[in-house]
């Protein structure tokens, strides 16, 4: 199999990984270990739907890609193929995730009360502010999509050897 160097928006991965790691983390409050059921093999039907473990699980990936987009760390274009489509739908789900879980949580009798308090006297302000928070993971999420497109155009669609 052929060899090929790594493409520039690969090796750009590294800190894109990070900060994407760091935000999942954040936002789902992932605990630095989770565990696996591997008692039965139904045993995931919970779990993949917690969203703390699907956090969890794309922190990992987000883990495997950062090490395969190190330079010096031999890996193959089909590797990346599959981990950032592994990724995809984590990242995809992600904000609007975020956003459920942190409505299951609220106080909402408290939140009410501190919208009239803060509105008294004043315009609501815009509705359609965009969260940069999400944003910016978004953009993140977008520079996975670039390295991809380059790795399988550097490639011409083949699998090779990336270093």
């Amino acid at each position: 199999m052929e060899t090929i160097q790594k493409p520039d928006e690969l090796l750009a991965l590294h800190d894109v990984t990070e900060e994407l790691f760091d935000t999942l983390g954040s936002w789902f409050e992932v605990p630095d270990s989770v565990n696996l059921s591997l008692d039965d093999i139904d045993g995931a039907v919970t779990e993949l739907g917690d969203p703390v473990m699907i956090a969890a699980m794309a922190m990992r990936k987000l883990q495997a890609l950062r090490l395969l987009s190190t330079p010096g760390v031999r890996t193959t274009t089909d590797v990346i193929v599959a981990i950032v489509q592994d990724l995809e739908r984590a990242m995809l789900s992600a904000p609007s995730m975020r956003l459920r879980r942190a409505a299951a949580r609220a106080d909402w009798d408290a939140a009410l009360v501190d919208l009239v308090d803060q509105s008294v006297g004043t315009a609501p302000g815009e509705t359609d502010a965009q969260d940069a928070e999400v944003q910016r993971f978004r953009e993140l999420h977008g520079r996975l999509h670039e390295a991809l497109r380059a790795v399988v155009s550097a490639s011409d669609g083949q699998i090779r050897y990336l270093e």
